[in-house]
């Protein structure tokens, strides 16, 4: 049997990707939603080169559950490196059985295929796929197919525009912008601490507000349908101020991560223990590093809109995993996963699991209270509170060096409650309203990805020579805030902690910090990004840095399989860390469309910079204390580098995925550099002023 890239072996049925629809018209369906990455156009471009038709003749269909095939997560940076790939076999195939139906009717001889047309280098008439589509069928499956001659290549970006953007620029892309006949408009009451729960509140006094027509109560499930939307946030503000609530449990008293992790029972697991005699090491270093909770602080609040007909729902929801919502949903509905429907409608940018699934379910027990449509979205408290945070890390390194300077032993051990809580990841729904509503459906027990991909491990196993390793994995229960999936999991601190324990031993060992990092490895590929990004940066080893001006480098293969990325950074300390430019150099193999894989990372440049210098959620006793933007300062646009992007090109060699390959190397090349300014070292992010004020006072 044909060997199927793993997303077609799970979906082979052709007509579940492509249906040639008339005149002119090819829908492509596929199952990564667009974020805002651009992965969409991506995908297009690939269907388009390998079906042989111009851009403009593909339709991409939004991805839905009843049609599309089911790609679990839009996560991980596989959208084009799996979806793609799955595209593009499919479409080669699709290609292959109608120019086999052109070959019948044109005679035999070499057929191409351009702009939708088949013909015979020697006759001038030619089929179009519209032509032969009532001949050829597509009902089959791709297993019972030879392997296709794939075509394959970059797309020129003078030709290839983003899909996305003319309804965004035109306010009708989001799912905010959406309207259904008899459409209404929901909120739901949300507490100010994650442990309390609805107790009462006024119902009577919320039900006669104008413009409501239902108010919905279950367990401590709690919401309002309106006319309006402005009456609905009415109606929720009335049921906030009338409301009690039992609190179940404290949050610690510090939201420092060293200190509550300490109070938590891991599920331990050492992956990687190397077994030999002990090492001939003259110099031992030990350090710890950490990161916060950090929000996905998406622009838009999340939002979902969902219709009943009978005993069957319709959901439109910006979820990064429709079919895996739609499991969650049945579930919590107590129906048939036939009796769901999920269609993705694009919402404001995030990279994981924001509120976008917990607001499906909030519609959904709206509407069929309601028995009408309705639109529910979470206010801008909601999203910063409820909302999955990415999981708040500790990282213990120790390592030793020989009398040559070269690494002979390293110890690593991570600490992080789950990185992955996604609806249908594992057991449990992992949907808030589920929890509260009589009979609840309590969330399963933490779990992550498997390896080599990993969650709160992930990244954790350098891709240096190390001499006698060690790497364990402290898998947490949930703490004190939710966590889930956030972009890079945890690769973001990880790295940061790999690659500036990097620094720190290669200043105990007198050597220049790129000249150490290529001392310890026999890859490549991994040795031509960074000296790339060396030469970009017109790195200079004789640079001792000091007097508040520095520059630091990070490096890593995002999740040892993906895109390599290195990045030098600058910085320079007054009163405020300025981080002045950035030099990046990325290796992901075959570039299908270059620009946006240069947005891709530089986005990601900008995100990581903005977690490593500002972003964390504390508490308080008296709940969350991020709230709104005031509380959640977020890079401004005044303080975004210059960052010089230079990418490795390798036709022919596999697409890795780039999405997520920066937030470990910015993270580690600003502290890096940071370090290299002032000659002390912060290891706690974020690397604020005050944080790198002690580092220097401690020394």
């Amino acid at each position: 049997m044909t060997q199927l890239p793993a997303n077609l072996a799970l979906n082979p049925r052709l007509n579940r990707w492509v249906s040639i629809d008339g005149p002119d018209v090819i829908t492509i369906r596929t199952g990564k939603v667009e974020l805002g990455q651009g992965a969409v156009t991506a995908i297009a471009a690939i269907a388009a080169r390998e079906l042989g038709v111009d851009l403009a003749d593909i339709h991409m269909q939004p991805t839905d559950t009843d049609s599309s095939p089911d790609e679990g997560y839009t996560a991980g940076s596989f959208s084009v490196e799996h979806g793609g790939s799955a595209m593009r076999w499919a479409c080669a195939q699709v290609r292959e059985l109608f120019a086999q139906r052109a070959q019948a009717v044109l005679g035999e001889g070499a057929i191409d295929v351009v702009a939708g047309v088949f013909t015979r280098s020697t006759r001038n008439e030619g089929l179009s796929y519209w032509d032969m589509a009532a001949d050829v069928d597509l009902n089959r499956s791709s297993a019972d197919l030879p392997p296709p001659q794939l075509r394959g290549g970059t797309i020129d970006a003078g030709l290839l525009r983003r899909l996305d953007l003319a309804g965004k620029l035109t306010g009708a892309a989001f799912i905010q912008d959406m309207t259904l006949p008899r459409m209404h408009y929901g909120r739901v009451l949300c507490g100010a601490h994650p442990r309390d729960r609805l107790v009462s509140f006024d119902n009577d006094k919320v039900a006669a507000l104008s413009g409501v027509i239902a108010v919905v109560l279950d367990g401590s499930f709690m919401g309002v349908v309106a006319r309006r939307d402005e009456q609905a946030l009415r109606a929720i503000e009335v049921a906030a101020r009338t409301a009690q609530w039992r609190r179940e449990a404290e949050l610690p008293e510090t939201a420092d991560p060293h200190d509550w992790i300490a109070a938590l029972t891991p599920r331990s697991t050492t992956f990687l223990a190397d077994d030999g005699p002990e090492p001939m090491a003259v110099l031992r270093h030990h350090a710890v590093y950490s990161r916060p909770f950090i929000a996905h602080a998406s622009i838009g609040p999340s939002c979902a809109v969902a219709m009943w007909e009978a005993d069957h729902v319709t959901v439109w929801s910006h979820s990064q995993g429709i079919h895996p919502l739609r499991g969650a949903l049945a579930r919590t509905l107590h129906l048939d996963k036939q009796q769901v429907r999920v269609i993705h409608a694009q919402g404001a940018g995030c990279y994981g699991h924001n509120g976008a699934d917990d607001v499906a379910l909030d519609a959904a027990l709206l509407a069929r209270a309601a028995k009408v449509p309705v639109m529910c979205q979470w206010t801008r408290a909601d999203e910063l509170s409820w909302s999955p945070f990415g999981a708040a890390m500790r990282v213990e390194l120790q390592g030793a060096l020989d009398a040559a300077g070269q690494i002979v032993e390293w110890q690593h051990a991570v600490w992080s409650p789950p990185h992955l809580a996604r609806p249908g990841f594992g057991d449990g729904v992992n949907l808030l309203a589920a929890q509260q509503i009589d009979p609840p459906h309590p969330p399963g027990p933490p779990n992550e990805a498997p390896r080599p991909y990993g969650g709160g491990d992930r990244n954790a196993v350098p891709l240096y020579r190390l001499g006698k390793r060690g790497i364990t994995h402290h898998l947490l229960p949930q703490g004190p805030l939710r966590s889930s999936a956030l972009r890079s999991l945890g690769a973001h601190c990880n790295v940061f902690a790999i690659e500036s324990f990097m620094d720190e031993l290669a200043a105990l060992a007198g050597i220049d910090p790129v000249e150490f990092r290529l001392r310890h490895l026999e890859e490549p590929r991994a040795e031509a990004v960074i000296r790339a990004a060396a030469k970009l940066s017109k790195w200079d080893p004789a640079d001792r840095g000091g007097e508040g001006v520095g520059r630091g480098i990070g490096f890593s293969r995002y999740k040892n399989h993906g895109a390599y990325y290195a990045a030098v950074a600058t910085v320079e300390v007054t009163d405020v860390i300025t981080i002045k430019d950035v030099y990046g150099v990325l290796d992901a193999g075959e570039i299908i469309h270059r620009d946006g894989t240069i947005n891709q990372v530089e986005g990601g440049v900008i995100q990581a910079a903005s977690w490593t210098q500002k972003e964390q959620v504390p508490w308080t006793r008296d709940g969350f204390a991020v709230r709104s933007w005031d509380d959640y300062p977020i890079l401004n646009f005044s303080e975004i580098p210059r960052i010089h992007t230079e990418i490795i090109e390798l036709p022919g060699e596999a697409a890795l995925g780039a999405g997520e390959c920066a937030a470990g190397p910015i993270a580690a090349a600003i502290g890096n550099a940071i370090a290299h300014a002032l000659g002390a070292r912060a290891r706690d992010m974020p690397l604020t002023f005050e944080r790198i004020e002690a580092a220097i006072n401690a020394l």
